[in-house]
């Protein structure tokens, strides 16, 4: 079963993302996404085996430019995750589903997503599901010093 989120789904939603986003606390996370869900510019769905949850996706419209795009809003997967023990059974892919459905019904007639260069397996996943690559770039900061 995949279910469409609300604010009352923050706390398994952070339990799930914070083993995406590892850098993250899960009560970090949790405030993230009380306020994300109150965005009728962004969506969250949680895929359920047996009554347990494991996994979710993240997607949003971006209005603002999106590599590879020609439209405005783009449907924009942020994050998708599914626990280990659950791959490859046809899971992530239901939930993409649920998001570009989710996207289209939004008006949208383009989705897009990205993953890190050395992210081998979503770039795999990616390319599994449709999407084709659009550009790589590397982004680059600096310090500025005040003096």
């Amino acid at each position: 079963m995949i279910k469409q989120t609300d604010q009352s789904d923050a706390a398994v939603l952070a339990e799930l993302a914070v083993q995406l986003w590892v850098n993250h606390s899960q009560v970090e996370l949790e405030h993230e996404f009380v306020e994300l869900l109150t965005s009728t510019d962004a969506a969250c769905f949680i895929k359920y085996a047996d009554n347990c949850p494991v996994g979710f996706a993240q997607c949003q419209l971006r209005r603002d430019y999106v590599e590879g795009t020609s439209t405005s809003p783009v449907g924009y997967l942020e994050g998708i995750f599914v626990m280990k023990e659950y791959r490859h059974k046809g899971y992530a892919k239901e939930l993409l589903s649920s998001c570009q459905q989710w996207a289209a019904s939004q008006n949208c007639t383009e989705f897009a997503s990205d993953c890190e260069l050395d992210n081998e397996n979503s770039l795999q996943f990616h390319l599994a599901m449709g999407f084709e690559v659009a550009n790589k770039i590397i982004c680059f900061r600096k310090s500025l010093n005040n003096n």
